[in-house]
């Protein structure tokens, strides 16, 4: 494609780049690891050093915006720091309530919060609930020998995983399953919705301020007692709006991530036959196939950063004030750090090495929990499916399939994915 052409690409806004990123991300990669979009002024990062580099800095790169991206933000003042102007304003922009949009200190203190819930112990106990439920979700499908997987079985699992892990009441469960399927962040061609001046998580707060508040007048002997009953790291007592937005984030983000991992981990195995059978003949491959399908199918397609004041990256001039459109989807592919980064290979010896769920002191406190889901579901369905295959009725012939992806330029992440197989136990 000329470059022009390139130019004339809006991330933000052409659906073209919806089902395969991938060519566009390569092209702006080979121009510079670092680069500027013209439709949005922010500057592009799709190196995977580069990226770490930003990932790394949170005093010069903040992740104010990193729900939002270049929309939704005040009119910066002209200066070479604008760290104060964020700072003042920080309340304005979306989400800010949330950890994700947070940085030091105010983010270590919330994240110390979280880490409190997500200890190994709590780990251990979520996964003997997740083994169970893997067989759960399958019995409710397997007698057919078809499903669409997202809605039959990697939405409602990882829904119910990360409900459990919270100790959300099961009678809620289903409540929660509505309200945010019905939510969508960073829509290509909706960059001026309303959703930008609100908080999409408002749904999830208020019910979590009545658990928080139910447990703080009466704790019980359960996991939404040690939430409400977290403290941070000097030992005070945090608002209960401060546990809440730990607790929703964290719940909506883990649904929407991993599920999109599972059916780019099926997608995969479907259509490899020798890939499928070697998982089968070598269950001890599975971890290492989970972290290249993060690598390759990223489930964050794009993250956000303003620079706090003036810097240079790689040779790039970031003026005080910029966005950043930080791409995991480019850097994971990026052939400086991985060889033959376009091709699938489960003994990658680096593959862990991606950045799939971030870096530094934003790294996902959820990937732990994610990994697990994954490894544990791939586990069950190819003890109990056998010849696992693409529908063609509804993806088309092999050679010629159609797949529909999130039109988002935040997350990637199939629609639907037609399985057909033969029910093995």
């Amino acid at each position: 494609m000329p470059e022009t052409d390139d130019e004339a690409i809006d991330f933000f806004t052409d659906e073209s780049l919806v089902a395969d990123p991938y060519p566009y991300f390569e092209r702006l990669r080979a121009a510079g690891p670092v680069g500027r979009e013209p439709h949005h002024g922010t500057v592009t990062v799709t190196g995977y050093d580069e990226m770490v580099a930003v990932y790394n800095d949170p005093d010069t790169f903040s992740s104010c915006n990193a729900a939002i991206g270049p929309f939704g933000l005040p009119d910066m003042p002209a200066t070479d720091d604008v760290g104060a102007f964020i700072d003042e304003h920080r309340a304005e922009l979306p989400m800010h309530e949330h950890m994700v949009t947070m940085d030091p200190p105010d983010h270590t203190k919330q994240r110390a919060v979280l880490m409190r819930l997500i200890t190994p112990k709590r780990l251990k106990e979520n996964e003997a609930f997740m083994w169970e439920l893997a067989d759960r979700q399958l019995d409710e499908f397997l007698p057919k020998g078809r499903c669409e997987f997202i809605q039959e079985y990697s939405q409602p699992f990882a829904l119910l995983t990360v409900a459990d892990l919270l100790g959300v009441p099961e009678e809620d469960h289903v409540l929660f399953r509505d309200r945010l399927g019905s939510q969508q962040i960073g829509g290509v061609g909706k960059t001026d919705e309303k959703w930008q001046t609100l908080n999409p998580l408002e749904f999830l707060d208020q019910w979590f301020s009545t658990y928080v508040e139910d447990r703080r007048r009466q704790p019980g002997n359960d996991v939404l007692t040690g939430l409400a009953t977290a403290t941070f790291p000097d030992g005070s007592t945090p608002e209960v709006a401060d546990v809440v937005h730990t607790a929703t984030f964290l719940f909506a983000a883990g649904q929407e991530t991993t599920a999109r991992l599972m059916s780019s981990a099926l997608r995969l195995i479907a259509e490899d036959r020798d890939l499928q059978q070697q998982l089968r003949d070598d269950r001890e491959r599975i971890p290492n196939f989970v972290e290249e399908v993060l690598r390759m199918e990223s489930p964050v397609k794009s993250d956000f950063r303003l620079a706090r004041r003036t810097t240079e990256l790689a040779g790039v001039e970031v003026a005080a004030g910029t966005t950043l459109t930080i791409m995991p989807g480019a850097a994971n592919r990026d052939p400086r750090r991985f060889e033959c980064p376009g091709e699938l290979r489960v003994d990658r010896p680096n593959a862990r090495h991606h950045i799939a769920f971030g870096h530094g002191v934003h790294t996902c406190p959820g990937a732990p929990l994610a990994r697990a889901e994954t490894r544990i579901s791939l586990e069950r369905i190819l003890d109990r499916m056998a010849d696992i295959r693409i529908s063609d009725a509804e993806h088309g012939p092999e050679g010629n399939r159609h797949f529909d992806y999130e039109p988002t330029y935040i997350l990637r992440g199939l629609r639907s994915l037609h399985l057909e197989f033969t029910p093995a136990g």
